[in-house]
């Protein structure tokens, strides 16, 4: 019998009639995440680097490509059994214990909601100054910090949003669906834009990496790709974790894997290279590197602003709604099933996203972003290293999936905890520990041993490995296969 503190309408398992998503659907999901200004500017930070510009978008392919492996692997469940990720976790860290990996995820999820809700209400702050023709300006409200036509800006987008918190993941998947081809259309009339006004693509493309020998780098590569490369890996890592909270949706299993095949690596390296080319050209037009699209778009005249502000408005919408409110809505949802649905859970990452003020966030972070990519990445590699053995390894992807939904169940363990599971986490996160501490916090924590930094360096790797090694060996033979149930597809 289904418990009530482990299921509602929202989590149990798709049936087939919900499962109406396409290859195309998954595709454009991905496409529409991967146009997004956070991803638009990850290549600056590699050419700053020391990167040349064929360096910098082959580490951001490579780290997508890699981050691809683990997005279809979890997903694989969430297509088998139309069940979301913060149950599948229940079959390896038990029926309560599932809400620690859950937690994490909506964390993480509502810190970026917030970010990425802040950048949207900055666009319109920025570019509504432009078109009025002068900047908006104002004295800094008490206690918060920002002026009142920044607020305003913020609680703006905020709601534009909330509209689709309210209508749920169908309305998400639609604006996915009918937003990715504008984007694709608006990127080459940016890179056509950008060559028509510069004469070419400028100097960027002809600067050298600064590893070469004689270069100011030479023989410093490994040092820089390694932890780029984990950053990289660690921008999607939330989504590779909940990536079962779409897939649930698939029509088959072969659409949820052609479809993020198609739609997230080489979307992801195409923008990258997209951002130098037009990056370069603002070099001749305006005398320097303009990294920004907000930036850029600011300088522009015209109803070009205007197009611009709808464009980068509808782009920050849509990835936020898929990449930061989807999981968390289901992950708060599972804390409480009775009393949370996924509507009231995405209500309340909305309303977390206020209440944690996210330009101060960025204020005190914005210098470590890389550190929390890589630092936050360092927390749900683990997670990704337990769900997988436990999945494929040890149940041969065969779940009873009543069991998930039952207290005293075979996935209650002890107490509805698996201490195996806690105990592989622990050991997965804890080498990375000493190495964010003095990534992030360098003049508090300034000795530390380059062992621990060295790990650090590879952080969802080694926490992934540590992980499913440790949980691996800690339920070997302590598993057995299932029988498929009629939720399986």
């Amino acid at each position: 019998m289904t418990a009530p503190t482990l299921s509602n309408p929202d989590l149990i398992p798709t049936t087939a009639a919900q499962r109406t998503w396409r290859w195309y659907h998954f595709a454009a999901l991905w496409v529409g995440m991967v146009m997004c200004i956070p991803a638009y500017t990850l290549a600056a930070s590699l050419i700053e680097s020391g990167m040349s510009w064929s360096q910098a978008v082959g580490t951001v392919f490579l780290g997508n490509l890699i981050v691809l492996v683990p997005m279809l692997l979890i997903g694989h469940a969430g297509a088998k059994y139309g069940i979301p990720y913060a149950v599948l976790a229940r079959a390896s860290f038990g029926t309560q214990g599932a809400r620690l990996p859950a937690l994490l995820r909506a964390l993480v999820a509502c810190g970026w909601y917030g970010i990425q809700t802040w950048f949207g209400g900055q666009m319109i702050y920025t570019l509504a100054g432009v078109l009025i023709g002068h900047p908006l300006t104002g004295e800094p409200l008490p206690g918060l910090g920002i002026n009142a036509a920044q607020l305003g800006c913020f609680l703006l987008f905020w709601a534009l949003q909330f509209w689709f918190v309210v209508h749920g993941i169908e309305a998400i998947r639609k604006l996915e669906t009918y937003t990715a081809p504008i984007k694709i259309v608006i990127c080459f009339v940016l890179l056509w834009w950008a060559w028509d006004k510069a004469g070419g693509f400028g100097p960027i493309l002809d600067q050298p990496s600064a590893f070469v020998d004689g270069g100011k780098k030479a023989g410093q590569f490994s040092a820089v790709f390694w932890p780029s490369l984990t950053a990289m890996v660690g921008f999607w890592a939330t989504l590779a974790l909940n990536i079962p909270d779409f897939t649930r949706f698939a029509k088959s299993q072969r659409d949820q894997l052609l479809g993020q095949a198609i739609g997230l690596p080489a979307p992801m390296g195409l923008l990258a290279a997209l951002a130098v080319f037009v990056t370069s050209a603002t070099v001749v037009i305006y005398g320097k590197a303009l990294w920004d699209p907000v930036d850029l778009a600011s300088r522009m005249t015209g109803a070009a602003v205007l197009i611009a502000l709808i464009v980068l408005l509808i782009d920050t919408v849509s990835v936020n709604l898929a990449a930061n409110l989807v999981g968390p809505a289901y992950d708060f949802s599972a804390l409480a099933p009775g009393k949370i649905s996924y509507k009231t859970g995405g209500m309340l990452t909305a309303g977390i996203a206020i209440v944690m003020m996210p330009w101060k966030i960025l204020a005190s972070t914005e210098g470590y972003i890389f550190t929390w990519l890589i630092g936050y990445s360092a927390l749900l590699g683990p997670v990704a290293g337990i769900l997988i053995v436990d999945y494929y390894l040890l149940r041969k992807t065969e779940l009873a999936v009543d069991e998930l939904y039952r207290e005293g169940g075979r996935y209650s363990y002890r107490g509805g905890w698996n201490i195996a599971a806690v105990i592989a986490f622990v050991v997965g996160v804890a080498p990375n520990i000493p190495g964010f501490l003095n990534a992030a916090f360098p003049a508090v924590f300034p000795e530390v041993g380059a062992a621990f930094k060295a790990i650090y360096t590879y952080a969802w790797f080694a926490g992934l490995a540590l992980a499913a090694i440790v949980y691996g060996v800690m339920m070997a033979g302590k598993t057995q296969a299932q029988p498929l149930t009629r939720s399986a597809i």
